[in-house]
């Protein structure tokens, strides 16, 4: 069990000052698919020779029972390497189709999986990164019009970044030293100079890590804030209307998240912070009452809920509304999923093996959560459309099952 290494399993309680608690809907459904497939390129960059290997099977197992479909279909497993955490779907092969990245804990590799078409996936190839991969983002960090990928190692304090050849296969690592334990990354322009830099969270040196684009795919060293205790998770989005990204923290031990105001030349503030649910665990900002204005959600391992923070139109924010959802959430996405142009909660629900789904109501509030199963410990989650039939649909890692699954909507 890798969340994180030094806690424990949530507790079943929850002390928040509002929650909204309603049953919950359990679409429990009894197909199953697993596509086993792996190819690995390991790359080796430590002198002027490079050696690559690649190896490749596929098995293939499906047992089908008939159940009704609502809102998703059962998933549909692929293996990928050993203890997969953070998790990206993107295009990086200009075919107009999104392909999955992720970062494999175990294996000290990220995988992708390309996208055949059809909402399947080719058989993951791996490329080495540094000690513990743990999040991952796809963004052009060069400028050549081509997806890279950029992972954070905990186990050797280094922000990997492995450019794009162009035809979804991508160079050897650079990496890059930052802090201590670098759980999260955001890949945002801060300094608008039209490059996009790299700002992490880092654990246990208590500080968010800079790293400016120098404007050729490589970086600056670091600049460090010093913020709050255990930065655990981060997002870089302007919440305050002024056209400058702001820094967004969940912090897992302090049971709150802090918001830095960019000061417009790509420093920051000292921060403000909120109150939140027991160890908040990721984080994502996104407008969910459509006034514009970006607002805050939070999945709280540690007390079964997810928080909503509106915003207030000023980069401050109200008070967290909270809602039940399942046992030990992780992971978080916000999208439309039933097509009613509100934007809805998607969680990971790490020891209760489902995803589950919050429906807009409308107004920033939302309905109780729909459960999905999912593999076993689904750890990280996205909302994309990967199948082009216009409906958003939900991948997911699964930590304890080495897999990803794709859930399709119907």
């Amino acid at each position: 069990m890798l969340i994180p290494f030094f806690e424990t399993e949530p507790s079943t309680s929850s002390s928040t000052p509002t929650t909204i608690s309603s049953s919950t809907t359990s679409l429990s459904t009894s197909t199953s698919t697993t596509i086993l497939t792996s190819t690995s390129t390991a790359t080796s960059t430590s002198s002027p020779s490079t050696s690559t290997s690649t190896t490749a099977s596929t098995t293939t197992s499906t047992s089908t029972t008939t159940s009704a479909c609502n809102s998703f279909h059962d998933q549909t497993t692929y293996f990928v390497g050993a203890q997969p955490e953070g998790l990206v779907v993107a295009d990086v092969n200009s075919d107009n189709k999104p392909d999955i990245i992720v970062a494999n804990y175990g294996s000290n590799t990220t995988s992708v999986l390309l996208n055949a078409g059809n909402g399947t996936f080719s058989a993951q190839t791996s490329y080495s990164v540094g000690a513990g991969p743990w999040s991952v983002l796809v963004v052009d960090v060069n400028s050549d019009n081509k997806s890279d990928i950029i992972v954070t190692n905990i186990g050797s304090n280094t922000v990997s970044v492995l450019l794009n050849r162009g035809n979804g296969t991508f160079n050897a690592q650079n990496t890059f030293s930052v802090g201590s334990y670098p759980y999260s990354v955001a890949v945002v322009d801060v300094n608008s100079d039209n490059k996009p830099d790299v700002v992490v969270a880092n654990y246990y040196s208590n500080n968010v890590g800079v790293l400016l684009n120098r404007g050729n795919g490589s970086f600056n060293a670091q600049t460090t804030y010093a913020v709050g205790s255990n930065p655990y998770s981060v997002a870089v989005v302007d919440v305050n209307s002024d056209n400058k990204p702001d820094i967004i923290i969940a912090y897992y031990l302090s049971n709150n998240v802090g918001v830095l105001l960019n000061t417009h030349n790509g420093t920051f503030n000292s921060e403000t912070n909120y109150s939140v649910g027991i160890t908040p665990f990721s984080v994502a900002v996104v407008d969910v009452n459509n006034d514009t204005k970006p607002d805050i959600i939070v999945p709280n391992y540690g007390s079964n809920t997810t928080s909503v923070l509106l915003n207030r139109g000023n980069g401050t924010f109200k008070a967290q509304i909270t809602y039940v959802i399942g046992y030990g959430p992780t992971g978080v996405a916000v999208g439309d999923v039933n097509s009613d142009n509100k934007p809805d909660i998607v969680v990971t629900n790490y020891y209760s093996n489902n995803v589950g789904v919050l429906m807009n109501a409308g107004n920033g509030t939302f309905n109780a959560q729909t459960t999905y199963p999912a593999g076993t410990n689904p750890y990280s989650v996205a909302v994309v459309d990967v199948n082009s039939d216009n409906k958003s649909d939900v991948i997911v890692t699964n930590q304890g099952s080495n897999t990803v699954s794709v859930l399709l909507h119907c």
